[in-house]
């Protein structure tokens, strides 16, 4: 198939390659807004720059605040398409792309990759087979080794929207349940870029899933030793851990434990190389067999809905509930 592909930064780049290795495409056209780094990449990876619209298949890697119109812009034109998270900054605009992509029958794909790891995909498979027990405590961790740039922050949407919005759609994908409440928080404890734009850098919540399950979750902009990325799943039958390899960014106090002894993960790219391939590979196989998406704009929906409620508890201070947070 020929693909396009808009939007070449870092995560657009890893994309145009990965698209232009796989056998399912034929032809890769490649566009950003700077014509330069358009030309550039499509000579590195064997693609063209051109109209990515003129395509069986999109891929949009556009900064935020474009997802939307390009995602309605391919529903209107009947393309398929896969967008990074999240759809839009807010919550009507992404129930917009919902109706459209209901409405024109268009596959629409939302790129959290996490859903595309071996080690959620095992942990998943694990709760449902019975392996693990009765779930009685879920716990998540997201910590960057550190912050991004201060001019992102501002149009970041926040810890909750921006980072962990990833957590709050694996939990629902990993236990099947939905979140019913959150009680979060957060301090700053380092550049003031965070605290002046309304944001914090360190983060914490309490979130209720519907069939009374908790679940703890923890976040830094700060974790100096490396990029740690966990889910802890404690069931009746054993504790099963997402992300305890020989590369998490751990030391241990206990005498005479040397794991792990891996060279402890960068950042996020690294940690989900595997996982980005993936996802690409399965949205262009629905794509070829006319399947479903894998993970859909009310997916997308309603880890943004969580992800709201938790932004609403850390400003009033309140456990917010999800019911309470609409378009």
């Amino acid at each position: 198939m020929r693909v396009g592909l808009l939007g070449l930064g870092r995560i657009g780049a890893f994309h145009a390659a990965t698209l232009a290795a796989h056998p399912e495409v034929t032809e890769l056209v490649v566009s950003d807004a700077y014509g330069e780094r358009a030309a550039e990449v499509a000579a590195r990876v064997g693609a063209v720059a051109g109209d990515a619209f003129d395509a069986d298949a999109i891929v949009v890697a556009t900064p935020t605040s474009t997802h939307a119109e390009l995602i309605l812009k391919a529903c209107a034109a009947g393309i398929p398409v896969f967008c990074e998270k999240p759809v839009a900054p807010t919550l009507e605009e992404t129930a917009r792309v919902v109706e459209a992509a209901k409405d024109g029958g268009t596959l629409v794909h939302i790129g959290f990759q996490r859903r595309f790891d071996a080690g959620y995909t095992a942990a998943r498979a694990a709760l449902r087979s019975g392996e693990v027990g009765d779930l009685h405590r879920v716990h998540m961790l997201t910590a960057d080794p550190r912050p991004p740039a201060a001019e992102y922050i501002p149009l970041s949407g926040g810890i909750f929207r921006d980072c962990h919005i990833h957590d709050f759609d694996i939990l629902r994908w990993v236990t099947g349940r939905e979140v019913e409440s959150v009680f979060a928080t957060g301090a700053n404890r380092g550049a003031a870029f965070f605290a002046e734009a309304g944001d914090v850098d360190t983060s914490a919540a309490l979130l209720t899933l519907d069939d009374g399950t908790l679940v703890t979750m923890q976040g830094s902009r700060y974790n100096g030793a490396g990029y740690d990325v966990r889910m802890e799943l404690a069931g009746t039958r054993c504790t099963m851990a997402v992300g305890l390899d020989e590369r998490v960014p751990l030391t241990s106090a206990e005498a005479a434990v040397d794991f792990p002894k891996g060279e402890p993960w960068p950042d996020f790219g690294a940690r989900f190389e595997a996982a980005y391939i993936a996802e690409i590979g399965a949205f262009l196989a629905a794509v070829r067999d006319r399947g479903p998406s894998p993970c859909t704009a009310e997916d997308a929906l309603a880890a943004l809905r969580i992800a709201e409620a938790a932004e609403l508890s850390r400003r009033t201070g309140r456990p917010a509930r999800v019911a309470e947070v609409t378009a």
